[in-house]
């Protein structure tokens, strides 16, 4: 089955975000997403120091336009940060200190850094004053979505208001222990007929009964799925790299910090993520193939 995948980290080995990423390992990542079914996907940068996320983005933009491989698979940038919260359990795998309030000046700064690239841009609505940034960046032709994040509800409203068009990977990137009724699943899942709704479905960032509840309270047509995948994706248990950060992935392919106190990414791939929810959600694979491909395509505004 083919995908389309707006959420990569890495994949094979190839950190995104490393600084020393060779034309060889982007290229062999290329490869073995071809080979995995990949039409596309979206190469993710996470947050940094605003000179170490320019120095990636340029060098990623600057390796893909040397590689017709890459060209192909890559059909754009999510800028996953710096603007996100930095309260323990939603600022997640992102480098706390790193996080900053959106400002137009830093985002013009990675866009810039970008080439061009950029899809998506994830930030947290409660750190833009004013929604500027969303604003700005919905009319550059960015799909702006919330994530790691805890804004209110009228918070939220108003940044849809402001452009913003999705949310990255609903029920992670927030606490474990949350508000029963008013949190931050049940407000995007709220205004699901004006967001799309970004699901990691690898049954370790979210239950798979859970999956299933979400994607009856959105509906399929309004959802899609990532593998949210790092350096370790179709590589087993072991030690790999995000960017500055360690990750252990163990034997059920979660992958830890190392104090075990969060995940960072995904060690998934999308062949196994179908196989997920085609087993143990139960879905069609007509339903796969809108959560997979079509869906996302649709969601970041390209055409078959």
């Amino acid at each position: 089955m083919y995908f389309l995948d707006l959420q990569i980290n890495g994949y094979y080995g190839a950190d995104f975000n490393a600084d020393d990423l060779t034309a060889e390992a982007l290229h062999s990542a290329c490869e073995k997403l071809h080979d995995a079914g990949a039409v596309g996907i979206l190469a993710t940068i996470i947050t940094a120091d605003a000179e170490a996320m320019t120095r990636r983005l340029r060098r990623l933009a600057q390796l893909r336009g040397q590689d017709e491989l890459a060209k192909k698979i890559i059909q754009g940038i999510h800028i996953e940060g710096p603007f996100l919260s930095d309260v323990p359990g939603y600022v997640g795998a992102h480098p706390a200190e790193h996080t900053c309030d959106a400002n137009v000046e830093l985002a013009r700064r990675l866009l810039d850094a970008a080439g061009g690239l950029t899809r998506i841009v994830t930030l947290a609505p409660e750190r833009d004053p004013n929604f500027q940034t969303t604003r700005y960046l919905a009319d550059s032709g960015i799909r702006v979505s919330a994530g790691h994040c805890n804004p209110s509800l009228d918070q939220l409203l108003a940044a849809v208001d402001s452009g913003l068009a999705m949310f990255t990977h609903l029920g992670n990137g927030c606490p474990l222990m949350m508000h029963r009724h008013d949190n931050i699943i049940q407000r995007a899942l709220s205004l699901a007929d004006r967001l799309w709704i970004g699901l990691i479905a690898d049954g370790v960032h979210i239950p798979f009964f859970a999956l299933a509840s979400y994607l009856r309270s959105a509906s399929i047509d309004r959802c899609f799925v990532v593998t949210d995948a790092i350096a370790a994706a179709g590589q087993g248990p072991g030690t790999y790299r995000l960017g500055d950060q360690e990750v252990i992935v163990d034997e059920q392919l979660a992958t830890w910090s190392p104090d075990r106190s969060h995940l960072m990414g995904s060690a998934s791939t999308m062949p196994r993520i179908v196989e997920n929810l085609r087993a143990h959600v139960g879905l069609s694979d007509d339903q796969i193939e809108m959560l997979t491909r079509m869906n996302p395509r649709r969601a970041i505004g390209l055409t078959e």
